[in-house]
């Protein structure tokens, strides 16, 4: 693995979201003094937090898997994810409901979800979940060390037995059809490939390998973190403070200051200079592109996933059909797809998912009150409206967003908001997010694994990227590794056991 040669004493890191933290965290647990510069007031990046009228809402992620990353970055500076933060295991990880009125909560426990798959869709289809977990947990195995837990130099890497034991668990064939070969009712094979779409890619054109993702969601256990999901990145912020981090808040910065090919000093819009030995950039790849004076040659342009609609919701009222997240799937499926990656349009009948925050943590909004956020994939400005167009077109978004989920049995909603907060693709084009998307880079075969934008940065001898751009991609998992391998570029590789890849909760459930 290649790494930054020369002095990496100090290191600043540009950006406190969760992958700048964990970078912090283990760069801080191999001995280096580390300067974190965050253009917000607090950490968390897309993971952050806003306060509306007694409402405390989270800006970004709202499902937690593979909590262990985590703690992989607590433990480098002696610290314990368990120690800051209270964990709460979901379950079910999600419910289900479907345009027919039928539902099914989906459990991680391998005996609660065969016989709940039993009780929806019969006999067969439970012994179809039953090979289907099992082929979920061995492609996580194929691919866990070798392709997501990895800094790649070159494609050749890819040239590994595990290579082949993933193509011999037809990794490399479309996930919809993968998944058909083990469930055969539709509803069912939504919620074991929706997942895909966190990569930015339709089902029906997704590698099977992104059924990793359905792994984590269906099998290792989601979480939520008492205090919302800021409670993760601001507990990281915490402990590296306490391991001797330093933090700059409202510290943007306008540029890097480089001499023969290294970054000798990042300058603040302050004018403040900050020298350094080696910086990890987190921002999103435009402007970590902007501030190193240009983007790496590529073949082709970059593809981003698509985009979502967030309308934050604080009620006087709830609805107890809603699970912790709540799946409501149209009657549509394959066409969806289609308008929001190809033909840019607004999902004609959405699927949407609904978080309920309050469930397990009633603090978060005022007493007897309750917080709903309602997820809609929409396209991004490249393939869609753009996000001028959005300025209009996020209100009568909204409206519609009401309307489909009064027909959908949350009959009152509209009447039960106290507060509310609608985030579209220009909120998101003004966070920097390329293509008005916050799921950044779409993970199409060209832009995966050795094929992804690098973390290294050529021309730039000690300049590192971390973040969902760049190695390995989008979601939190992801995230939270690649500030991992980030760190491991400058302070030489970790060394991660078998037992800390692996979840607890997959472990016991086989």
């Amino acid at each position: 693995m290649r790494t930054v040669q020369g002095p990496t004493d100090h290191v600043v890191v540009v950006g406190a979201g969760l992958s700048g933290l964990s970078a912090t965290l283990h760069l801080l647990g191999s001995g280096r003094r580390v300067t974190v510069v965050e253009r917000d007031a607090g950490p968390g990046g897309r993971a952050g937090r806003r306060e509306i009228g007694g409402y405390h809402v989270d800006t970004g992620p709202t499902v937690l898997t593979m909590p262990h990353l985590a703690d992989e970055a607590f433990a480098a500076v002696g610290d314990s994810l368990h120690r800051r933060v209270e964990l709460i295991p979901l379950d079910p990880a999600y419910r289900a409901r479907f345009a027919d009125g039928s539902q099914v909560d989906v459990h991680t426990d391998g005996d609660a979800m065969e016989a709940e798959v039993r009780r929806f869709a019969g006999a067969a289809e439970a012994a179809g979940y039953r090979r289907l977990r099992t082929w979920l947990e061995r492609l996580y195995r194929a691919q866990m060390r070798r392709f997501i837990d990895t800094n790649f130099d070159s494609p050749f890497q890819l040239l590994h037995p595990d290579l082949a034991r993933l193509a011999a668990l037809g990794g490399f064939g479309r996930l919809d059809p993968q998944i058909g070969r083990f469930l055969s009712d539709p509803r069912l094979r939504r919620v074991f490939s929706f997942q895909s779409l966190y990569a930015g890619v339709a089902p029906a054109r997704a590698l099977a390998a992104y059924a990793v993702i359905a792994y984590m969601d269906t099998v290792a256990g989601v979480w939520f973190p008492k205090g919302g999901m800021h409670a993760l990145p601001r507990a990281m912020a915490d402990a590296a403070a306490d391991a001797g981090g330093e933090f700059r808040w409202s510290a943007e910065v306008s540029a890097l200051e480089s001499t023969a090919g290294r970054v000798r000093a990042v300058r603040l819009a302050s004018g403040e200079r900050i020298t350094c030995d080696a910086v990890v950039l987190t921002p999103d790849l435009p402007v970590a592109h902007r501030l190193l004076g240009r983007a790496p040659r590529r073949p082709g342009r970059l593809r981003h996933a698509p985009s979502a609609v967030v309308l934050h919701a604080g009620t006087d009222r709830t609805w107890p059909e809603l699970a912790h997240h709540t799946l409501s799937f149209g009657e549509a499926w394959e066409g969806t797809f289609d308008e929001l990656t190809r033909t840019g349009r607004l999902m004609s009948d959405p699927s949407l998912l609904i978080t309920r925050p309050t469930t397990h943590d009633p603090s978060l909004a005022p007493h007897g009150r309750h917080l709903h956020y309602v997820l809609a994939p929409c396209p991004n400005t490249t393939t869609g409206p753009s996000a001028v167009t959005w300025g209009d077109l996020g209100p009568r978004y909204r409206d519609s967003l009401l309307s489909v989920l009064e027909s959908r049995g949350l009959h009152g909603f509209e009447a039960s908001l106290e507060r509310e907060l609608l985030v579209t693709p220009v909120d998101w084009t003004a966070q920097g997010h390329a293509a008005g998307t916050p799921f950044s880079v779409a993970h199409t075969f060209a832009q995966t694994g050795p094929f992804r934008p690098r973390n290294l940065v050529r021309g730039h001898d000690n300049v590192v990227l971390a973040g969902c751009g760049t190695t390995p991609g989008v979601g939190v998992p992801t995230v939270l590794l690649s500030g991992k391998l980030a760190a491991s570029r400058i302070s030489g590789p970790t060394r991660t056991t078998d037992r800390q890849r692996t979840p607890a909760h997959g472990r016991q459930s086989r």
